[in-house]
This record gives C-alpha cells, structure tokens and sequence, in this order.
C-alpha cells in the first residue's frame, strides 16, 4: 500500500505559509531538495524551537503530525564553516557590535548605580521610587536566573 501523505505548513520570517504535501517517511534533506532546489545548503528548518541539521533523518522520525509548523529560514548566502575559535567571527562588523552580550553587564551597572543613589541620597529618593527600584531589581533578578540557568 501507498505511504499515505501529509501537510506539512513552511512558515517564512516575513509570516508567510507555504504547504508541502510529504510523506512520512521522507527526509529532511528531500523536503529541502522538494521545495527549495538550488538552496539546500541556504535553508534552515527549526521544528519546535530545534533546528534541523541532519538531513538524513525521516519525518517521522521527529514525530511531525499532518499540519505541523516548520519555520523557515533562508540565508542570503550559503553558510561559511563554523569559526576555528570559540568566540571567533567571520564578520569583523558582526564581533565589533556585538551588545548583545554586554547587555547584561549593563543592567547590573545601572542598578547598582541607582542602589547607590538610592543609599547615599535617601532624602532625594520617595518611597514610591525605592519601592519601584526594588520591584525592578526583583524582576530584572527573575528574568536573569531564568534566562541563564542553563
């Protein structure tokens, strides 16, 4: 009997769905060559939050039911080979702008400023400030140990 077939939805960045009609047991890899010829090497499949590098691996092997969300992502180039360094780029723009990692930093900078503030200049400070500052410091806490407990 015939492999019976499913719907697979392709959700692009820009919000736009595209159906694949597959069947289960096919690849990762030939659901790229199916719908996207030519950019095998520039599309990134991510199922629930994974992305899906091996290309060998079956559908139904990651247990995608009829009419499940696969997000696309397709790189303007073909991806370079990961860097020889842990923290080494490729692109100099990209590692010089990198604030993503000092953000961090910088909230604990600026509250410890503030707690400062708050503890030399008290009589500046309302009880609704020192009560909104300690609420902020709970939350940007919960938020940190949340994120980085990993």
């Amino acid at each position: 009997p015939a492999e019976p077939t499913m719907v697979l939805r392709l959700k692009f960045l820009n919000d736009t769905e595209r159906l694949a009609r597959v069947h289960p047991g096919d690849t990762v890899g030939a659901l790229k060559r199916a719908y996207f010829p030519g950019q095998e090497q520039q599309v990134r499949l991510i199922y629930q939050g994974q992305l899906l590098r091996d290309d060998t691996q079956s559908l139904a092997a990651l247990h995608l039911a009829h009419n499940s969300v696969l997000h696309c992502h397709i790189s303007p180039h073909s991806p370079a080979p990961a860097p020889a360094g842990p923290h080494a780029s490729t692109d100099p723009v990209h590692a010089a702008l990198n604030v993503g990692s000092l953000m961090l930093p910088l909230f604990v900078l600026m509250l410890a400023v503030l707690w400062y503030f708050q503890l030399q200049y008290r009589h500046v400070f309302t009880a609704t400030a020192t009560t909104f500052l300690a609420g902020l410091t709970l939350l940007f806490s919960f938020m940190a140990f949340t994120m980085y407990r990993r």
